[in-house]
């Protein structure tokens, strides 16, 4: 769906920062090398590369959120939607989907329930439903689905570049003009970002350009980003050399991944949102040690370092 609290949903989830993968604290899966980059891990790596690691390598447990399950909740509605009829594609009839994806969001991901294990009388729930009935209405605002038929909507596209490294994500919806021209659309719960800080909220946009590039040979016409939260459409054009440029950008990111991941040594990098990280407890910036480390490190006397990119499994 990366950034706010919405990126740090389980990729995959529908929410924001998508990518495929498992949700952060996921232990279904033995701890291994990173092999795949997505939009939100590269967003991890780049804000704090510890957290990358408790959360790749980890895979410790994260609380669910109100504002990121919010995020889920609403973009399951908004890809149902399409499901109906263009003419019947109004605020009413998504406002009324919103409880059956409640329920199925439920089903899925039975932690969610303990968001509103304290609130017997259900009065904390019904105004977070709400909100995420004017979200779902906001977006009428924005863009009209009456007028819209997505060429794809949660889609997972995968590519692997010259270098081996394998780029991945789920795109929440794909238009394809008749003349050919590709958009890529992402919705986004929260506000829209400062001018300062468009460029680091395009980071996953072009992300996802490069690898529909890389699948397709098509670079998208625009990325959209539809903020929700604000009711504001952030829109880029891109061209071939910022697609190039953001890939060399990932080059250089899974060099510092791997190396990281070969040596153990994943730094902290205290910023405001270690306020709002749920590892504080093993984090050395607050007085924590993080669990012992679950992969083999390579000491410098056998020659440690990257021995170039790590490449897919």
């Amino acid at each position: 769906m990366e950034t706010s609290t919405d990126a740090t949903v389980a990729e995959g989830s529908g929410s924001e920062g998508s990518g495929g993968e498992p949700p952060a604290g996921s232990r279904e899966v033995a701890a291994a090398p990173p092999s795949s980059l997505s939009p939100s891990r590269a967003g991890d790596f780049m804000q704090c590369p510890l957290l990358y690691r408790f959360r790749v390598i980890d895979r410790l447990p994260e609380k669910p959120s109100e504002a990121a399950t919010r995020g889920t909740l609403v973009h399951a509605v908004l890809e149902r939607l399409f499901d109906t009829p263009a003419t019947e594609r109004t605020a009413p009839r998504a406002k009324a989907l919103i409880p059956g994806q409640w329920d199925r969001l439920r089903e899925s991901r039975p932690e969610v329930v303990e968001l509103f294990a304290d609130d017997p009388e259900g009065e904390r729930l019904a105004r977070w439903l709400s909100e995420a009935e004017r979200l779902v209405e906001r977006w009428f605002t924005l863009e009209d689905p009456t007028r819209l038929e997505p060429a794809e909507r949660e889609l997972f596209v995968e590519a692997e570049l010259d270098s081996g490294l394998r780029l991945r994500g789920i795109i929440d919806r794909v238009d394809v003009a008749p003349t050919g021209e590709v958009r890529i659309v992402d919705y986004k719960t929260g506000k829209a970002p400062r001018p300062e800080y468009a460029e680091s909220a395009l980071f996953q946009m072009k992300f996802y350009a490069l690898v529909v590039w890389r699948l397709k040979g098509v670079v998208p016409r625009r990325l959209q980003l539809v903020y929700l939260g604000s009711g504001d459409v952030l829109t880029y054009d891109p061209v071939l050399a910022d697609l190039e440029r953001v890939e060399r950008k990932l080059l250089a990111l899974w060099d510092a991944i791997s190396l990281a991941t070969e040596t153990g040594n994943w730094r902290p990098r205290p910023t405001k949102l270690c306020g709002w990280c749920d590892h504080q407890a093993v984090c050395p910036e607050f007085g924590g040690t993080p669990p012992p480390y679950p992969l083999p490190v390579r000491s410098p006397a056998s020659g440690g370092g990257a021995q170039g990119r790590m490449g897919p499994d």
